[in-house]
């Protein structure tokens, strides 16, 4: 009886505290939702990192681990002699490179992580932007690329936002160490040069659409649907109505007629490639994307920008959307109810596993 006495006890405070901390939490919430939109919505903000800092940092961190023990003060005192006088050598403006004598180009790098809508295009327009102001005809910009494809309009648009770069006489390279289908190689087209890695998939130069049909369902159970437009073809194919052999002709002419664009727009800013060889819908590995012109060579972007960084200053350019309130309350209440739950659990039980 005890047990049960202190059992119920317990549960007790757990739910009016968890009572508590959701009618606290509900408040702050309405204050944060109605400050939200009053603002009308919250911008990003750009961040940029110099990959060359990143990358000597690795070599030096590799080079202590390797001395003998004997040997590593000596050699962090070097290295720390060497960076202040870089440091100081870029506070005056100087740039220090292999050869001095030469320039350094810039080259900015970019993400993309392509998902069905392409919603990634709202980071990628604006690190564009960000890059045009500054970016001149010898500097260059590196895309990292990784989509399976998605809706047409939003990979165009994304398309579109890439082809910005070429008519300001901006180098683009793009590079797929895992994907870049359908969607994705509209966007890689547009590069001046394409790298993948050898079993990257590639191509799919192709269009697909598919819905399910719930009318004989309906039907089944005396169910009417009623479907009202104005214009012959103001829609095709439809997932409750009945479907009709001419609706599902011309939506087929109209996935032609998307295919046929997608086509032309790989073959113009490919033309190295045999677009009936290609345009079938298939995909391609990186070794035979190469044999068919799919891309230019096989490379890592890991790889690529190592050498980028021995003759040039990389810049990482990433928009990051601010987080509203709600947003970041959000994550930290879930956080803590997680770790409520999990000391209840570890109470009740004496131990807990997480995976």
């Amino acid at each position: 009886m005890e047990f049960l006495y202190e059992y119920g006890l317990f549960v007790f405070k757990l739910l009016t505290v968890g009572i508590i901390v959701i009618a606290v939490v509900a408040a702050v919430f309405a204050i944060a939702l109605r400050g939200s939109h009053g603002r009308g919505g919250e911008k990003g903000t750009l961040e940029i990192t110099r990959l060359n800092d990143q990358y000597e940092d690795m070599c030096e961190a590799v080079m202590l681990a390797i001395v003998p023990d004997s040997a590593q003060k000596a050699l962090e005192k070097k290295l720390q002699k060497e960076k202040k006088k870089r440091l100081k050598s870029e506070k005056k403006g100087a740039h220090v490179a292999k050869d001095e004598d030469a320039d350094l180009r810039h080259v900015y790098v970019i993400n993309f992580d392509g998902d069905m809508n392409a919603s990634a295009v709202d980071h990628l327009r604006e690190e564009i932007t960000a890059i045009l102001s500054q970016a001149t005809s010898p500097d260059e910009v590196v895309l990292r690329l990784e989509s399976s494809g998605g809706i047409v309009h939003g990979y165009g648009f994304a398309a579109s936002q890439l082809d910005r770069l070429r008519k300001k006489g901006v180098s683009l390279t793009v590079c797929v160490d895992k994907v870049a289908a359908s969607g994705g190689y509209m966007m890689a087209c547009v590069a001046d040069k394409i790298l993948a890695a050898p079993f990257a998939i590639l191509g799919s130069v192709g269009v697909i659409a598919q819905l399910p049909n719930f009318n004989r369902l309906l039907k089944k159970h005396d169910v009417d649907f009623e479907l009202l437009t104005a214009g012959e073809y103001k829609r095709t194919l439809t997932l409750f109505g009945e479907n009709t052999e001419s609706g599902r002709e011309k939506f087929i002419e109209q996935l032609e007629e998307i295919h046929t664009l997608f086509r032309e727009y790989v073959a113009q800013r490919r033309p190295q490639v045999d677009i009936d060889r290609v345009a079938t819908g298939e995909t391609w590995y990186g070794r035979r994307a190469l044999d068919v012109a799919l891309v230019d060579e096989l490379q890592t972007s890991d790889e690529y920008l190592v050498d980028c960084i021995a003759s040039a200053e990389v810049f990482e350019v990433n928009y990051v959307m601010k987080k509203s309130l709600a947003e970041r309350l959000g994550v930290a209440v879930g956080v803590g109810v997680d770790g409520l739950l999990i000391k209840w659990w570890t109470r009740l039980n004496g131990n807990v596993h997480k995976f």
